[in-house]
């Protein structure tokens, strides 16, 4: 006897609950046809099992040629419409209906998901014949009881159009179609599990009542994954999140405030200074990894990410948009400058601009230590415009924190108000950053980094976030084209005069962004939902300052930060041109090489070493694997005895980064790097080096037989991969971080985190 669907009794999670939610709207909107399976396409009846008998229905919808249609997949492309959309959203109301919160619910499906989860079952593999496609689902996902099989066909006609079919197919299972049948399966699979995390969070003292509300988890920082902790449980190792316990205390107060229950949970934390061999290759990737993972693993209706040392937030943006859970960003905000002598001091260009005067010997070493106790007065960030200072100014660019949250200090009053606001917004609705990180934001971003004269990390980082979001496909390119139409508006250091706290006395980032209202999308969207010039409509009117200039009155004119290429760097690389001494925007100048850090630090500061002021300092093998994890030794320091001649600039070149707060006439990120065998390794003492802003282009003056001819030799050599170490790590995260980081031209992220190419575009674009 053939049963009778009943759609709605199928919204267990899993395969059934698929089979509900594409024949509930398919059937509605689609002529729904019956047949037998003998009248199936081939692929079906190939893949059944034998004596499998089962009741067919289907829907057939046809898709012009003129449509938009991955047209060599096209069962991802139809699965991915309704699947993903119907599916969840069919479970998640049925769930409700009987008493369970959307919080306990799984991330959405993916492409992956549908492939690993309901690709199995009868049916472990893809059925192909000449001109169909076969996907199948079933039986019955994570309920057993319900046999149903599920099939799509694809089929292309000679005009170029696709007819797509699903099929269900109702296998007669004893107790599958009964009420009893259905929330048997539904409640022995998912009720004790909801059942028994609900009763160990009650461990923590919470209420049914607090319980029942929207969930925000708060991502702590300041919790340290080493042994060494302050009486608090704090890390000890890091400073510029030391204000974290307070932010917490002021985002929770936010969150209550809207009736909300705030949770937080912890996630990796170490300082810029504390991180071996290098934060970026300690902290950045492997700390998107583990915000991915905590914020998927965690039943919360939305993040609020706690972060501000220079890795924290770029990690924290990738992991956030990889798990794609609505999230919103809080940075833990600058430090406030000191005093020496009279003098206005703060991390860490005066860091620098300091120790460069004790290397040429213009003071001693009492002064240069008594300097060291005012450089970092308070908690927070570096003061100036630094890596972390520009990432909490993208953030803003980006949307996906509030407006006036970059600038305010650590230590202030309107820092804890930021965190405040930032847990009200969080326990209200929130967009995921799928729906706010768009081609748009990107280039927004992209414009502020311009004109604050920001961090050449940034480049980096921004294409590392980029990477991790379908369709946006964010290029060096990008940076360079942006650039030359975007001055430099904000006097700040290293490439103006003035810090942070400057900044924000000025009116932050929302004074920046009317500035430049004509070169940004203005329709971009925010965190909130509110587009980019509705949230600048409801800031305050500009006022008078002298730390923001007028796009007719800029500091420097365009493209503080310039992307170059050339056979030295066939990929890229990158040059903070507002920062650089001007006499060397056109150069050309022997090399003097150093093959690795360690070889760097020997012979740096050698009396004998054959170097004038016309040199071009050259650094090999610190890039994404040489190093590895791409240190900040990119700033080669100026020889001792050329400092002592009075010598404040040289032209130096590395595939490696420098500080945010650094300046100098200093090309970063070469690539390829030379340990994979960049033209930059093979670069020899008394090689003459090029370097022309105004036309982009760095250049190895030698021929192309001789390049190639020296490149063959290196490969010949087998020093492919040389490290510090000579080798291949033997084990672990080292040979994990080797084998899978990618160039600096797109990140250096891993290559199994960036987005897959294949997924929906989020492209908007480009600016006027």
């Amino acid at each position: 006897m053939r049963k009778i669907w009943k759609p709605i009794l199928y919204a267990g999670i899993g395969g059934a609950g698929v089979a509900a939610a594409l024949t509930a709207y398919l059937t509605k909107k689609y002529p729904v046809h019956e047949t037998s399976s003998a009248n199936l396409p081939t692929s079906i009846k190939r893949a059944l099992p034998k004596d499998t008998n089962p009741y067919w229905r289907y829907c057939e919808i046809t898709i012009p040629a003129n449509t938009t249609v991955q047209r060599t997949k096209p069962m991802e492309s139809f699965i991915r419409q309704f699947y993903d959309i119907w599916a969840l959203k069919l479970e998640e109301a049925f769930a409700k209906s009987i008493g369970y919160q959307e919080k306990f619910f799984p991330a959405p499906y993916t492409k992956e998901y549908i492939r690993k989860a309901h690709c199995g079952g009868l049916f472990p593999e893809l059925s192909r014949d000449d001109n169909t496609c076969m996907i199948f689902f079933g039986p019955g996902g994570a309920i057993p009881a319900m046999a149903d099989l599920q099939a799509f066909e694809a089929v292309p006609d000679d005009r170029g159009n696709l007819r797509l079919r699903y099929y269900t197919g109702n296998v007669d299972v004893p107790g599958a179609q009964t009420d009893e049948g259905v929330m048997g399966w539904f409640h022995m699979m998912y009720g004790f599990s909801l059942f028994l995390r609900k009763a160990f969070i009650k461990g923590a003292g919470y209420s049914d009542d607090a319980l029942d509300r929207r969930i925000v988890g708060v991502v702590n920082t300041n919790v340290s994954w080493s042994s060494t902790l302050t009486a608090d449980g704090q890390s000890g190792f890091n400073p510029c999140h030391a204000n974290v316990p307070q932010l917490l205390d002021a985002v929770s107060r936010g969150v209550m405030l809207q009736g909300a229950l705030p949770v937080p949970f912890p996630t990796i934390s170490l300082h810029e200074s504390f991180a071996f061999p290098t934060s970026m290759f300690l902290r950045r990737n492997l700390m998107s990894m583990d915000t991915e993972e905590m914020i998927k693993a965690v039943p919360a209706d939305a993040i609020v990410l706690i972060g501000g040392c220079d890795k924290t937030v770029p990690a924290q943006l990738m992991g956030a948009i990889s798990a794609d859970v609505p999230a919103i960003q809080l940075v833990t905000g600058p430090m406030v400058t000191g005093s020496h002598r009279g003098t206005r001091v703060g991390a860490c260009t005066d860091c620098r601009g300091y120790w460069a005067k004790y290397r040429a010997g213009d003071i001693d070493l009492e002064e240069i230590t008594a300097v060291g106790n005012e450089l970092v007065p308070s908690a927070g960030t570096c003061g100036v415009m630094g890596t972390a200072s520009t990432m909490a100014c993208l953030t803003e660019a980006l949307g996906i924190a509030p407006l006036g949250s970059a600038c305010p200090p650590a230590n202030g009053g309107q820092r804890l108000r930021v965190a405040e606001l930032t847990g009200k917004l969080a326990a209200t609705k929130l967009l995921r950053p799928s729906e706010v990180l768009t081609r748009a934001s990107f280039e927004n971003a992209i414009t502020v980094l311009q004109a604050i004269g920001g961090s050449t990390n940034a480049i980096v980082h921004l294409l590392a976030i980029a990477g991790r979001m379908p369709g946006v496909n964010l290029t060096l390119a990008d940076f360079d084209r942006i650039g030359r139409k975007t001055p430099l508006l904000v006097d700040l250091k290293p490439s103006g005069a003035n810090y942070m706290e400057d900044f924000y006395r000025a009116g932050g980032v929302p004074t920046l962004l009317q500035a430049l209202r004509p070169l940004l999308h203005l329709d971009a969207k925010t965190v909130t939902g509110e587009t980019l010039g509705e949230a600048l409509d409801k800031c305050p009117p500009p006022f008078a300052q002298d730390i923001v200039r007028p796009l007719d009155n800029p500091l420097y004119p365009a493209a503080s930060l310039v992307v170059l290429t050339g056979n030295l760097a066939p990929d890229g690389c990158v040059l903070k041109q507002s920062a650089m001494a001007s006499g060397l925007r056109q150069h050309s100048g022997p090399a003097v090489v150093f093959k690795d850090a360690d070889d760097l630090m020997e012979r740096i500061d050698d009396p004998d070493l054959p170097v004038t002021a016309d040199s071009v300092l050259v650094l090999q093998n610190i890039g994404p694997k040489g190093h590895p994890g791409m240190p900040e030794a990119g700033y080669i320091p100026i020889p001792k005895k050329l400092a002592r001649q009075g010598v404040k600039d040289m032209l130096r070149v590395s595939d490696g980064r420098m500080s945010g707060t650094a300046s100098g006439s200093v090309v970063l990120h070469v690539a390829p790097e030379a340990a994979v065998g960049g033209p930059l390794a093979i670069v020899r003492d008394g090689d003459t080096i090029s370097l022309n802003v105004d036309e982009r282009s760095i250049s190895l003056e030698l021929s192309d037989d001789e390049i190639a001819s020296r490149l063959e030799e290196w490969r010949q050599a087998k020093v492919k991969g040389r490290g510090r170490k000579g080798t291949r790590p033997k084990r672990g995260y080292a040979q994990l971080y080797h084998d899978r980081v990618t160039q600096a031209d797109t990140g250096a992220d891993f290559d199994f985190l960036r987005a897959d190419p294949e997924e929906a575009e989020h492209a908007a674009p480009s600016a006027a």
